[in-house]
């Protein structure tokens, strides 16, 4: 029996899919071994960034049954796992004042499928998969899992050297990267920031700067005199409002049918802003029950393949411009949507041509701004309220009861399209780069947004006096040294108005990239030539370079065979990798897993010995030093 191992950095639900794959297709791995899947990460195995001790108000934006680890027909489920609502009621939690509580079930009230349910409850389900997943791995896969951070990895004939942070090294054969959302070195902005809090402290004491909100537990530095300037509108913004309200004792209820907000006169008053200052859309009422969804007519993965055959031909080139070639398929299948959801029946596809109300309907979604010219900010905060307001009254209709919504949730449903589209260099470089930059943020807002009750919570601090809009389109952040505050501007057409804060807090995720990853791995791996960025031309969206079997693709153009990552690193090459799977249907995430064990089984059967070649980034990788072995 010849010993392999194999390393898994990071146990989040990346590498627990990894690891449920391995299970998946235990029976088929060559004859002859015995797989030690050695396991790094510093967090509890499972959980991810999704720490179970993490606040409970904090929740997940997708539905609690629209959520779960198990595959189809999986092994690991026995054919039918649990989602995570039926995992949470098996385990007696329920919902007590607000709460989600182990208790008896004459208790609070029961969780149900609609449900948000908190991030720390979702922590809990990772680690309980992951436990689940140890105690029935076949005798032929064992584990060694070690709670350390890994810093390195040195490349040799026969695999690679994982260091770790408290220096020990372990020899493995092969790598799956799975280390999900990075954080970045700080910016010239960030470095710029912080130095005006150290210079000004002595003038504003509640003066500060968080270059991220998380752990939320950091903000409970802010004094509640203080003015807290918020970055953002996603839903880390809205992590960042409820670790200032109700995590500072304040509490909603309901009174004649409107949400009020009870403060606890420990909460700052908080000022909202972004580039565009628009609200993200409320989740709609699902009404398509746990796997349905819109049947798309004409933005399919069949149609983009058609559209790249047709650009080939005419160009030469089988790159598509988003705007011109995918666009247009976007728009009309929104319109069809919308058009079926205002009839209420079925429409036909054949012929079908959006009309001018529908397209003007689509428009006034994806872009709001247009058209538009505001006054003052009191003008802007009309448009904004009312666009808020409106935008809830279409999540009570539902996504298949409101135009609205049914629209919106095209841009979910045809995800595949999308991918079809955009992934492997699929669009030009300057298309590229605006799909990115602009319309996947648009996507992001009207698709994508907070539990319908984020929302209304904004209406009910806006209502208590706690919470306003700082700026409107274009508003510029600027260091006011004079009133030693952060200030914030919007240029209307004949004044300009400001607002002040005290603390500044960016609320949004940052995008991976090697370039600015902050990670010792990173560095080190970038040093060896190990990996690389992936670029479209001169466009870098994010992410490493990798080939089709999610190889990192090193310095030298050469792929990386006995390495694999997966999720987040490779944010770039592919797209939306931060879905969790639906319950009974084949998630990207289980499908790219599954492809790296698939991979990693003909590799031992093609290398009985291990005796691989040297790859053609080796003689880099040695002669590189590691840039950094500090923990980051």
């Amino acid at each position: 029996m010849q010993l392999i191992k194999v390393a898994i950095i990071g146990m989040g639900p990346r590498g627990l899919t990894v690891l449920e794959r391995m299970l998946e297709h235990a029976r088929t791995m060559p004859a002859g071994k015995q797989l030690q899947v050695e396991i790094f990460d510093r967090r509890p195995f499972g959980e991810g960034v999704h720490d179970s001790q993490q606040p409970d108000h904090l929740l997940i934006n997708t539905v609690s049954s629209q959520v779960t680890m198990f595959a189809p027909s999986s092994i690991a489920g026995a054919g039918q796992g649990l989602s995570l609502v039926q995992w949470a009621q098996l385990e007696g939690y329920r919902r007590i004042d607000g709460l989600y509580c182990r208790a008896g079930s004459d208790i609070g009230e029961p969780i149900t499928d609609a449900d948000h349910l908190p991030r720390s409850l979702l922590g809990e389900y990772l680690a309980w998969f992951y436990n689940h997943l140890a105690q029935q791995l076949p005798s032929s896969i064992t584990l060694n899992p070690r709670h350390h951070r890994v810093i390195d990895l040195i490349p040799g004939r026969a695999g690679y050297e994982v260091v770790l942070d408290n220096d020990e090294v372990s020899q493995v054969d092969y790598v799956v990267i799975a280390t999900g959302h990075g954080n970045r070195q700080p910016t010239a902005q960030d470095l710029a920031f912080s130095e005006f809090v150290v210079q000004q402290a002595s003038r504003n004491p509640h003066l500060s700067y968080f270059s991220t909100p998380y752990p939320v537990q950091g903000l409970s530095n802010i004094a509640p005199q203080a003015t807290v300037a918020i970055q953002g509108f996603g839903l880390t913004a809205h992590d960042v409002i409820s670790a200032l309200t109700l995590g500072r004792g304040g509490r909603y209820v309901e009174r004649q049918g409107q949400l009020k907000y009870l403060p606890s006169g420990e909460e700052p008053n908080l000022l909202l802003f972004s580039r565009n200052c628009l609200p993200f859309a409320a989740r709609g009422i699902n009404q398509k029950g746990l796997t349905g969804k819109h049947v798309a007519q004409f933005f399919t993965p069949a149609a983009m393949l058609a559209q790249r055959e047709q650009v080939l031909a005419r160009t030469g080139s089988p790159q598509l411009d988003f705007r011109h070639d995918v666009l247009p398929l976007i728009i009309k299948e929104m319109a069809y949507a919308y058009r079926i959801a205002a009839a209420d029946q079925p429409v036909a596809h054949e012929g079908f041509v959006p009309s001018a109300e529908e397209l003007m309907a689509i428009n006034r979604i994806l872009w709001p701004l247009e058209d538009q010219t505001f006054a003052s900010q009191e003008d802007f905060g009309r448009f904004f309220e009312a666009l808020v307001r409106d935008d809830l009254d279409h999540a009570l209709k539902g996504n298949i009861g409101s135009p609205v919504k049914a629209a919106t949730d095209v841009l979910r449903d045809t995800r595949e399209a999308l991918r079809v589209a955009v992934e492997y260099s699929g669009l030009t470089p300057c298309s590229h780069r605006y799909f990115v930059e602009h319309f996947n943020a648009i996507t992001n807002r009207v698709s994508f947004g907070p539990p319908r009750q984020r929302n209304f919570e904004y209406l009910a601090l806006r209502e208590a006096g706690l919470i306003d809009i700082a700026g409107g389109p274009g508003a510029q952040l600027i260091m006011d040294g004079d009133r030693n505050q952060f200030r914030i501007d919007t240029h209307y057409s004949h004044h300009t108005e400001r607002r002040y804060a005290d603390a500044l807090v960016v609320a949004r995720l940052d995008n991976y990239s090697p370039l600015s990853d902050g990670a010792a791995l990173t560095k080190n791996l970038l040093a060896r030539g190990l990996i690389q960025p992936y670029r479209n031309g001169d466009y870098h969206p994010g992410g490493i370079d990798i080939d089709a079997n999610l190889h990192p693709v090193g310095l030298q153009g050469k792929p990386e065979k006995r390495l694999w990552a997966i999720g987040y690193p490779v944010e770039g090459q592919h797209f939306y990798t931060h879905a969790l799977p639906r319950p009974e249907i084949a998630s990207r995430q289980t499908l790219d897993a599954q492809r790296c064990v698939l991979d990693l089984w003909d590799s031992m059967s093609s290398h009985p010995q291990l005796s691989l070649p040297v790859s053609a980034n080796d003689e880099l990788s040695h002669s590189a030093p590691p840039v950094s072995r500090s923990m980051s």
